[in-house]
């Protein structure tokens, strides 16, 4: 009898175990939406520029918080001469545009680095790369002559292998008017001549 008792318990528990795991309630799946992180460029400016295979300059600009302030490195890499070289700059400004230009036909390139000084003045650092180091050539600024009418905007551009600038003035005879004022930068012994083009 007793025999009997116990398995009778034992099937009633056995019977309660299956029906327990018979009876499964799916759970909805949770939908998991990943938000996909977007890596900061750490760089504000990047450009890589090859003057020829092998010799590359590489300029990068940085800094924390306002746009216009911190510093850019040039990075000189040379593979054919395995030759290595950088330079550190404060820089004034927000970097928009660099490139080479060889404009005293010297066979040392130099690289023009244009900043944005205020909302519409732009300008230019250039270093030229020579023995094995980066020379500062000083980037004349415009003359009192040249600066009446100024307003900014000012354009760079190269034409024919010659370095151009062009900026809008008011017209003297006509203050509804503007028109663009297009001076010419010559390279001679490191330093820049200007004239204007008529």
């Amino acid at each position: 009898m007793k025999l009997q008792k116990y398995t009778l318990q034992h099937l009633l528990l056995i019977t309660g175990m299956l029906f327990c795991f018979a009876c499964t309630e799916e759970k909805p799946k949770e939908i998991k939406t990943e938000t996909e992180k977007v890596q900061k460029n750490p760089f504000r400016f990047y450009k890589d520029i090859e003057v020829r295979p092998g010799l590359n300059f590489e300029i990068v600009s940085w800094g924390k918080g306002v746009d216009s302030i911190g510093g850019y490195q040039i990075l000189m890499s040379d593979s054919v001469r395995n030759n290595y070289k950088s330079a550190a700059v404060d820089r004034k400004g927000i970097l928009i545009d660099a490139w080479n230009m060889d404009l005293d036909n010297d066979g040392n390139p130099e690289l023009y680095i244009q900043l944005l000084s205020k909302k519409t003045v732009s300008d230019l650092n250039v270093f030229e790369y020579t023995r094995g180091d980066f020379n500062k050539i000083s980037f004349p600024s415009l003359s009192n002559s040249q600066k009446k009418g100024y307003n900014g905007n000012d354009n760079f551009f190269i034409k024919n292998g010659d370095l151009f600038r062009s900026f809008p003035v008011k017209d003297a005879t006509d203050s509804t008017k503007t028109v663009t004022r297009t001076y010419q930068y010559k390279l001679s012994g490191n330093s820049f001549s200007t004239s204007e083009v008529k």
